[in-house]
């Protein structure tokens, strides 16, 4: 797939792009299968790779905003999508040609009872000595509507720094993070309800949002991320929320000590 001057140029100017038809219709049904069966089966529960992004992670609890991280590690097949061909091919047009694959993820809603993603920005999770420049592809697996949680973004906001942010409710054992005064934010989002198999790209520095499921079927979304080679970051910076260790945390841990 290739981009025009004025789709490069929308995504440096405003920090997201929204592509149609990035994968087919037989694949995307491929991958909605794949799907539903790893957050089925609880692939990567056991090692902190699949734990309630929006709640406790408490065994035993109905999680309200299941996440799976590395999802190609329980279904190889997913390596060999024309999802990631196309996704690799426009994240270099929009990144530069060293831009390389650097990792994945899904973010599950259940019908009815999936809860918002609260405003965020992704690099409050990642390292604050260092300076990110990543582009997040966002693939919705069903028709992604205001109703059951498609993207918003605040235009413009990858020009700023790491706000402060805090774990959803403000509970140390919720993984998920919300930015400080979410309200500041909200009258500046653009909503981006996509068709299924289009996709949304942003850098990682975009406060964003997608809201709760209200509807009557599952949000389905399958992310990927390319990234350059972070730089030693240009300013001294802490993020305090990180320090506290969650659940699924606690499971990554005592898996790498086996």
């Amino acid at each position: 797939m290739v981009l025009t001057d004025e789709q490069i140029a929308f995504f440096r100017r405003e920090g997201y792009l929204t592509i149609p038809a990035i994968t087919t219709p037989d694949e995307l049904a491929r991958m909605r299968a794949l799907y539903d069966r790893l957050f089925a089966s609880k692939a990567g529960r056991a090692d902190g790779n699949q734990f309630d992004l929006g709640g406790a992670d408490e065994d035993g609890k109905e999680a309200v905003l299941p996440q799976i991280l590395g999802p190609v590690k329980y279904a190889p097949e997913l390596a060999e999508t024309l999802y990631r061909a196309n996704a690799t091919a426009i994240a270099r047009q929009l990144l530069g040609a060293t831009a390389a694959y650097k990792g994945e993820h899904m973010i599950f809603k259940p019908a009815r009872t999936g809860v918002a993603t609260l405003w965020h920005q992704d690099q409050a999770y990642h390292d604050p000595k260092l300076d990110y420049d990543n582009v997040n592809v966002w693939l919705p697996l069903q028709d992604a509507t205001l109703e059951n949680g498609c993207m918003q973004f605040v235009p413009r906001s990858h020009t700023w720094d790491v706000l402060p942010h805090h774990p959803i409710g403000h509970d140390p054992r919720v993984h998920g993070l919300e930015v400080d005064e979410p309200e500041r934010f909200a009258q500046q989002a653009v909503a981006c309800p996509l068709p299924a198999g289009s996709a949304c790209f942003n850098r990682s520095y975009m406060l964003h949002y997608a809201g709760a499921n209200r509807s009557d079927i599952p949000r389905r979304a399958y992310i990927l991320v390319f990234s350059n080679p972070p730089k030693p970051a240009t300013r001294t910076r802490a993020f305090p929320w990180q320090n506290r260790e969650t659940a699924c945390q606690a499971r990554l841990k005592t898996q790498a000590r086996m």
